[in-house]
């Protein structure tokens, strides 16, 4: 286990932060000559830090060491990057064991390239015009936006690229009243998605209801695994959408579980993530089947990535090589 810093390419900025390097936790478990590899991304938005991950995961060393299986895990620790880091490193050590892919392990579909959305860090309006210019491949483009600027941005990005579906994303940072500025200056059928417009701790069924689609993200998070109930609860505030992130549920056991529950509730579902590596997207590629829209743009975002890191051609992703993960 170690702390890795990435790089990032000039600065990923949102409405309450702004960082030129992400910090994460890499893990590594051992079983005889198999290794099970994976990281996670502490949040700071929900207390989470390198340290206290790391004290976490070593809480649990003699579990690990006595052979904890994934099962075992899901009771022994909360929902978040520490156990979503061991989940995932699981994984990948047990299917190198039995030599097969995690998706044939779970019963999944063998998953296939898929088209990403394209994250446009929040900078000036004219700045993020040119970033969505040399955007040009991407057809689906995330605007981080916030209470300031967002009609400004999002019309510069919408003038230099009239061609992309856009989901609009305040990471909370808008008020009802930007809500309702956006809604009106914005034509909605260039809205693919706006997320986590408003505090989590807002209803937004009202006065948003002209949003084609409002997807969840910090409102979609709990120490407890998410339920049927927590759905509800979204559904009646008015959400439609989640974005579902292995760092906030605990890893690809829970992710697999909440997506199976979305879907039964007619839930659009976003694979999203937190930034970070290819090591960290690989888990959620394998649930690719499951996905309305993949944001999985982490590792290109990124000044440097992993060794054996995923294939991208322009927007298409394509799954993980058995040298990475799974």
């Amino acid at each position: 286990m170690r702390k890795v810093s990435w790089p990032v390419k000039g600065a990923f900025t949102i409405s309450r932060s702004s960082l030129t390097k992400i910090p994460t936790v890499w893990v590594e478990i051992s079983e005889n000559s198999q290794i099970g590899r994976a990281e996670c991304r502490p949040y700071e938005r929900y207390g989470d830090t390198v340290e206290s991950v790391m004290q976490q995961i070593e809480s649990l060393r003699g579990d690990i060491e006595s052979g904890l299986k994934v099962e075992e895990l899901q009771s022994l620790i909360a929902p978040g990057p520490a156990r979503n880091a061991l989940d995932c490193a699981l994984w990948d050590l047990t299917s190198k064991q039995y030599g097969q892919s995690v998706s044939n392990l779970l019963g999944l579909p063998k998953p296939k390239p898929r088209t990403t959305a394209y994250t446009l860090s929040l900078q000036s309006p004219s700045e993020m015009a040119d970033a969505a210019r040399k955007a040009e491949d991407y057809p689906v483009l995330k605007v981080k936006v916030d209470g300031h600027s967002a009609v400004d941005c999002v019309r510069a990005v919408l003038n230099t690229r009239p061609d992309a579906s856009l989901i609009i994303d305040a990471n909370e940072g808008l008020s009802r009243s930007g809500v309702d500025a956006l809604i009106q200056a914005i034509p909605n059928e260039a809205i693919l998605m706006l997320e986590q417009p408003v505090s989590s701790k807002v209803d937004v069924t009202r006065p948003f209801s002209s949003i084609p689609v409002i997807c969840a993200d910090e409102s979609l998070h709990s120490q407890q695994e998410i339920s049927i109930s927590d759905l509800e609860k979204l559904r009646e505030q008015g959400y439609r959408a989640i974005n579902v992130k292995l760092d906030k549920c605990g890893g690809l056991t829970a992710a697999l579980n909440l997506m199976k529950l979305a879907k039964q509730m007619d839930f659009q579902i976003m694979a999203g993530c937190m930034v970070g590596s290819s090591i960290a997207m690989a888990p959620m590629l394998i649930l690719e089947s499951f996905a309305d829209i993949l944001d999985l743009d982490g590792p290109l975002l990124l000044a440097e990535d992993c060794v054996n890191g995923l294939r991208y051609e322009g927007p298409k992703v394509f799954p993980p090589p058995s040298e990475l993960w799974g």
